[in-house]
């Protein structure tokens, strides 16, 4: 007898769920198909270095755009998080071992790609005793003995009960440390059950207190059933934990058995949010349907670090 093995799921713990419709996007969220011969050369590189990458593993609808310059944003920690967050498409299990050659292919990949600014992220590890901390290290450590001149940018998890996790990546200096919060904080239990809100919020806190100068960054999805009032008490949450940088973008439901789609949010809103966060007094914000963390991230550090400078050179007259 013949055993048939079968695949394994990607989500397995939502795999009992209903299924839920998929909205019909309208013409404005719809991004290009990625036919660029780069892109095919961008997926061989991260597989000839055994990389993973958040824009494969989210589905990212700008890996297109992103991929034909060249930029691609790396996932270290493997590719299984121990988190099932309702809304993301990376892989839920039990992860492996972390590979110890990935933060040296990791800056191998940096200076094939000519990155002059590079976004680590990760999937969560709340299997390790520091949450991959560590890994985070070496990454940039090795970044930066690799290609001196590229600006880093990490976006980390939560550290959730991981004592000393955020300190000993703050220490490792990147350029920009971005957490994102995702959602509103009435929508956590459902949306990022995993998480706690306060418990984000304080982690960007956490950073500015170690080191006032590093620049710090979260993002926000929007169409996943929260309010105006509600986003507006986010954004006062985040200037007061002296946040520079706020991303707002549209949800987009990976497959039937995620989060759905309370609405799609048009382009002119984005733009009252746009505005409305500077007058809150964040230095850059990127407010559009496609924007994602990671996003046009080297132009926008650029700006960021041209408004700072603008804002102390106001400050000093």
């Amino acid at each position: 007898m013949v055993t048939v093995q079968q695949p394994q799921l990607r989500h397995p713990e939502k795999a009992h769920k209903p299924d839920t419709p998929l909205l019909r996007k309208p013409d404005w969220i719809r991004a290009k198909a990625p036919t660029a011969p780069e892109v095919a050369e961008t997926r061989k590189l991260m597989r000839d270095l055994k990389l993973n990458t958040v824009c494969e593993e989210a589905a990212c609808p700008n890996l297109g755009e992103c991929w034909k310059q060249r930029h691609a944003t790396f996932m270290i920690l493997g590719a299984v998080c121990t988190r099932a967050c309702a809304f993301c498409n990376v892989a839920t299990g039990k992860p492996g071992s972390l590979d110890p050659h990935e933060p040296q292919n990791v800056a191998d990949a940096v200076g094939k790609l000519g990155l002059h600014h590079v976004v680590i992220t990760s999937v969560d590890r709340d299997d390790l005793p520091d949450g991959g901390a560590s890994q985070f290290v070496r990454t940039i450590e090795a970044i930066r003995e690799a290609s001196p001149k590229t600006t880093i940018e990490v976006l980390t998890p939560d550290f959730l009960r991981k004592p000393g996790a955020i300190e000993a990546v703050v220490k490792a200096k990147p350029d920009v440390f971005n957490h994102n919060l995702e959602t509103v904080p009435r929508l956590y239990p459902t949306i990022r059950p995993g998480a706690r809100y306060f418990a984000s919020l304080q982690l960007l806190a956490r950073v500015k207190e170690i080191d006032p100068s590093m620049f710090t960054k979260s993002g926000l999805m929007v169409g996943l059933g929260e309010d105006k009032i509600e986003l507006m008490q986010v954004m006062d949450d985040l200037r007061a934990a002296d946040v520079d940088f706020i991303t707002l973008g549209q949800y987009l439901q990976p497959t039937r058995k995620h989060a759905p789609v309370a609405r799609f949010v048009e382009p002119a809103e984005f733009e009252a949010y746009k505005t409305l966060a500077y007058a809150k007094g964040f230095l850059m914000v990127a407010s559009s349907p496609l924007t994602r963390s990671s996003h046009h991230a080297g132009d926008d550090f650029a700006k960021l670090r041209a408004a700072r400078e603008a804002k102390l050179a106001a400050a000093g007259e």
